[in-house]
């Protein structure tokens, strides 16, 4: 059965709606970057680029380094972004787009986030590196979808509890990194975390300007829960939903984060541009090593 026009959307070229990129664009490895600038930012250490495309807020360079082929696209901020490209990429992969067909045989993506985020643990300094070993959502996106087997129930109804959480806001979702993915990435240097996505920059991650926040305790209770050993270490807006969806769609992911600021010090890096410079080559290093 081969898919509506308006569900699979492609531009007069045959590229795919948003990304505007065509299937032979992307490579088997992506990393996603939330600012159009960071997709330079990576692909400056390539050796090769073999493709620029881009439209909106959606950057794509492909290219290859040591001998990878990888492609680098921008998401923009949050989890309704993240939604498009993961659909967008796995259709990509996995989509005969002449057809409009799903094709028999599915690929796996590498997918690995290398973003900027804000520890609200006090040990976890700014500038170091956070490996997502889980990320719990407070977005929603994936209670759209049919989403059987692949949360953590017991750890989130105990995260629901202790933070007394709002029937008003969307139920909480727990996703764990692809374990195999991570060990690539992992070194001695890293920490493992566990993080929240949260589905705003201000209230939602407990900011005030000049609106008042409907629990202004919201970010200490996320610093005291515990779970056995886990904690919740770090806030950002995109990982909860790639893991989410990478898992649904079958691919691997992780999100690598770079600790810019501590919420419960109130400490901010000096130089996050150095820092984030420093994990895009650690990730780099750590893919194509042989």
């Amino acid at each position: 059965m081969s898919l509506e026009h308006s569900e699979l959307i492609l531009n007069a070229d045959g590229s795919i709606y948003h990304l505007n990129i065509l299937p032979e664009d992307l490579a088997d490895t992506v990393i996603l970057v939330g600012d159009q600038n960071r997709v330079s930012k990576v692909s400056k250490y390539f050796d090769t680029i073999e493709v620029k495309k881009e439209k909106r807020e959606f950057i794509t360079h492909t290219g290859t380094l040591n001998g990878k082929r990888i492609s680098v696209i921008s998401t923009g901020i949050g989890t309704d972004n993240i939604d498009i490209v993961l659909n967008e990429i796995d259709a990509l992969a996995n989509i005969d787009f002449k057809e409009r067909k799903i094709k028999e045989t599915l690929k796996q993506l590498q997918i690995i986030r290398i973003g900027t985020s804000g520890s609200i643990q006090a040990d976890i300094p700014v500038d170091s590196f956070l490996l997502s070993e889980y990320a719990i959502g407070f977005d929603g996106v994936l209670h759209y979808y049919t989403n059987d087997n692949i949360q953590h129930p017991e750890l989130t109804k105990a995260f629901v509890e202790q933070t007394n959480w709002s029937s008003n806001k969307p139920v909480p979702y727990i996703i764990k990194y692809d374990e195999n993915l991570g060990k690539v990435l992992d070194s001695n240097h890293i920490r493992l975390g566990f993080t929240g996505t949260n589905s705003g920059f201000y209230g939602p991650q407990g900011r005030v300007l000049r609106l008042a926040l409907d629990d202004e305790h919201f970010n200490t209770k996320l610093a005291a829960f515990a779970y056995k050993t886990l904690k919740v270490t770090n806030l950002e807006m995109e990982t909860s939903a790639i893991y989410a969806l990478s898992k649904l769609l079958g691919h691997s992911a992780v999100s690598l984060n770079c600790i810019i600021a501590n919420r419960s010090t109130g400490e901010f890096s000096k130089n996050p541009a150095l820092a984030i410079d420093n994990l895009i080559k650690y990730t780099l290093d750590k893919l194509t090593k042989d």
